[in-house]
């Protein structure tokens, strides 16, 4: 395009150097404000254990809570999700869970909408191990572990973190400690990710 301009254009001596000049200044504009412009979250650097993902759709599904109601995932859209599949019989689950239900007090009043599946358990099997694990939360109960078929986790716990285009944008396998500052920091530059 440039080149083009200066073959059919008859440019002076005295104006190349300033085309020159606005030249960079846009080419280092680009350069440097472009990813922020995007801010695309695969440019975060998430903290170990985080996997980037390309942002395949996320399954959509209808589950019950533990009172019975029924939580439809569309409605999630709009906000960055938390989706955390797990099982009472899982040691790591079992590890987990207390520094989920931390998070999940910290970030009550965020965009981040926190959603845990119990894969494939009957009601009273998750009442009685919230019971003896001593926490306070809810869940979605998948008994016949359909939703978790169709997610397709790799173990459990998994947590798979979706953006607000209903895209998954991250993957993570096995447990970690969310009540520690460097999750819960990536998670709250997630949600200034548009």
């Amino acid at each position: 395009m440039i080149n083009n301009y200066l073959t059919t254009q008859t440019v002076s001596k005295k104006s190349m150097p300033i085309l020159l000049v606005v030249i960079g200044l846009l080419l280092n504009w680009l350069t440097v404000f472009s990813p922020l412009l995007t801010a695309a979250p695969s440019k975060l650097n998430p903290p170990k254990g985080i996997l980037a993902m390309p942002g395949k759709t996320a399954p959509t599904f209808t589950l019950k809570d533990m009172e019975g109601k029924s939580f439809d995932s569309n409605s999630l859209k709009g906000h960055w999700s938390f989706i955390h599949f797990w099982a009472s019989w899982c040691g790591p689950c079992r590890k987990e869970l207390p520094a989920i239900e931390k998070l999940i007090t910290t970030f009550k009043k965020s965009k981040l909408k926190i959603v845990l599946i119990n894969t494939a358990e009957t009601e009273d099997t998750v009442f009685n191990f919230f019971g003896k694990l001593g926490v306070d939360i809810d869940t979605l109960l998948d008994t016949d572990g359909k939703v978790t078929e169709q997610w397709k986790p790799r173990g459990l716990p998994t947590t798979v973190l979706v953006d607000p285009q209903g895209k998954i944008r991250y993957l993570v396998i096995g447990g970690r400690p969310w009540d520690k500052a460097v999750y819960q920091n990536f998670l709250r530059a997630l949600l200034k990710v548009k």
